[in-house]
């Protein structure tokens, strides 16, 4: 039994740092590129796996060399990589280009990650108590995911990114749903700009049948809002290296904090200071923080 199953996709992720995202029809000369394990999925494993707790992974890679690069990444971190099936297709990929300030600009080619299906979820034999799951993999099974995962007592966490609409179906079997501005932009018709705007489109998605709304701001920290409270958890500042997987980080830390029982207001500070952290490193996987450091990282920093 895995603490934490995370359903999603793994990515081969082609990073290039330079001065500034170039505009349309424009070349710019970048650094060397780099290839890392990245996707949403597989970086919430290893962000959860980091954290001290027993995580597996579901997903497809295809039969190319970016295939057994991800699984070994994966088998580095402790995650369970049984249930990960090699498509004959090429693996997923993202091309990333880093600006100057940290902050990111993505292309995604879904690859395997598109095959994986409703029926991979069926064929599972493996139990959990936190299911965490995203949008890189198709919604028909992410849905399926979710239902599944109701049904077997899991507590499901929904990132809901890349953005997109989504089904009251899905919205409503998500114990909680994480979703930054955009995303919850996208969610709910709302443009989030400060906390009241947030707070506002949270709101929304609760009408929906959503449990918990944990929005993830930035520079501005998260709120979290449920239909008895509403908390605002301040941001930790840093010096930003790459934005990159720090959403990623935040789940990651959030899922093992509701493990330990954590109080949600306790739970958010935690999360905030894992997606800190993430910041101040390059890469996506590489720069996940692991239990120690953040722990040691709070009480240097006190309260956020």
């Amino acid at each position: 039994m895995a603490d934490i199953l995370v359903i999603g996709s793994l990515n081969a992720d082609l990073v290039v740092r330079a001065p500034r995202f170039p505009k349309a029809g424009e070349t710019i000369s970048g650094e060397d590129l780099q290839i890392l394990p990245g996707g949403k999925g597989a970086n919430q494993a290893v962000a959860a796996a980091r954290q001290g707790v027993k995580t597996a992974m579901v997903g497809r890679v295809g039969n190319d060399s970016f295939g057994p690069f991800l699984l070994n990444s994966l088998k580095s971190d402790a995650v369970d990589i049984t249930n990960v099936l090699v498509h004959d297709s090429a693996t997923g990929t993202a091309i990333i280009v880093v600006d100057v300030n940290g902050q990111n600009s993505i292309v995604l080619s879904a690859g395997a990650n598109s095959r994986v299906t409703p029926t991979d979820i069926a064929a599972l034999k493996i139990e959990a108590k936190i299911l965490l799951l995203q949008l890189e993999i198709p919604v028909e099974t992410v849905i399926h995911a979710a239902k599944w995962g109701k049904e077997k007592g899991m507590t499901v966490v929904l990132n809901p990114a890349p953005a997109r609409a989504l089904p009251d179906e899905l919205i409503s079997n998500a114990d909680f749903i994480l979703p930054n501005e955009t995303e919850l932009n996208s969610l709910t018709g709302v443009p989030v700009r400060d906390l009241a705007s947030a707070e506002q489109a949270a709101r929304k998605l609760l009408k929906r049948g959503a449990q918990h709304v944990i929005v993830t701001l930035g520079e501005n920290g998260a709120l979290a809002v449920t239909r008895e409270q509403v908390i605002q958890s301040n941001s930790y500042k840093v010096s930003v290296v790459d934005t990159t997987a720090a959403g990623d980080a935040f789940i990651g830390g959030f899922a093992s904090a509701l493990l330990r029982g954590l109080e949600l207001k306790e739970a958010v500070k935690y999360s905030n200071a894992c997606g800190a952290l993430a910041a101040t490193k390059f890469g996506a996987q590489p720069s996940l923080p692991n239990k120690e450091e953040t722990e040691e990282f709070m009480s240097l920093r006190g309260g956020a």
